[in-house]
């Protein structure tokens, strides 16, 4: 091997090592940046989260760039009627509701829908009790369409929501699950020969669908997570 060949793929190695550690180790840092320079001040939202860490829950809520993600998305897509699968203090739910959408938000925890029933008050939002394994098939039933369908509930029984989402979704609207990359590091679905979301949800024929990857800073994580959401827009029933 020539010195000039060995120090091209020397260089190329080191290049590489410096891409990794920049694309991944430099997220937190790029993501405070983006926050402070593309976040305006939201006094309903800030005030949604004091008062959902008063009441105990949980600090998942979605995270402020990925709210305002779903408020660009939904005026994009002109969403007017907005199906959200699992509450919590309703942090999204105003997101979509302040773009202009009609929201219905299903949410299983009592505590969990009470408290984000004092967060959107004032705004164009339901919040329905019930697991949404009961819920959406009721919606169904009722003949209710949307032109949007977020999920963002528990890792467990995705593809079984999305399915309900699809029927629940006009025409051309679109379903958006979250945290599907997480999902299937959790249930052992990374694995090329195993049957993950993925898998279920491409051989669906009812959706045009993609996997947007994504990289999240989370507070409760001390390292960026390798995470992603699939859009799927419906093309029939």
């Amino acid at each position: 091997m020539d010195s000039a060949t060995l120090k091209a793929m020397t260089e190329s190695a080191e290049m590489k090592k410096v891409l990794d550690f920049a694309n991944f180790r430099l997220a937190p840092k790029i993501d405070a940046q983006a926050r402070a320079a593309l976040l305006r001040p939201n006094p309903k939202l800030d005030r949604a989260l004091t008062n959902s860490a008063a009441k105990g829950l949980p600090p998942i809520s979605v995270l402020p760039l990925a709210g305002q993600h779903l408020s660009i998305f939904t005026q994009l897509l002109g969403a007017k009627t907005v199906l959200e699968v699992g509450t919590l203090g309703g942090y999204s739910s105003i997101c979509f509701a302040e773009a202009g959408a009609k929201v219905t938000s299903i949410e299983i925890d009592p505590k969990h829908r009470d408290t984000a029933a004092e967060n959107v008050q004032g705004l164009d939002v339901e919040v329905l009790l019930g697991a949404a394994e009961d819920v959406m098939p009721s919606l169904a039933k009722d003949g209710r369409k949307f032109d949007l369908v977020f999920i963002d509930a528990d890792f467990d029984g995705q593809w079984e929501l999305f399915d309900w989402a699809v029927k629940l979704t006009r025409v051309g609207g679109c379903v958006f699950l979250d945290d599907v990359v997480a999902s299937m590091i959790k249930n052992g679905q990374t694995e090329e020969k195993s049957e993950s979301i993925l898998t279920k949800i491409g051989q669906d024929e009812r959706v045009k669908t993609t996997l947007v990857p994504t990289v999240t800073s989370h507070p409760m994580h001390p390292t960026p997570v390798f995470n992603g959401f699939v859009l799927a827009i419906v093309k029939g029933h």
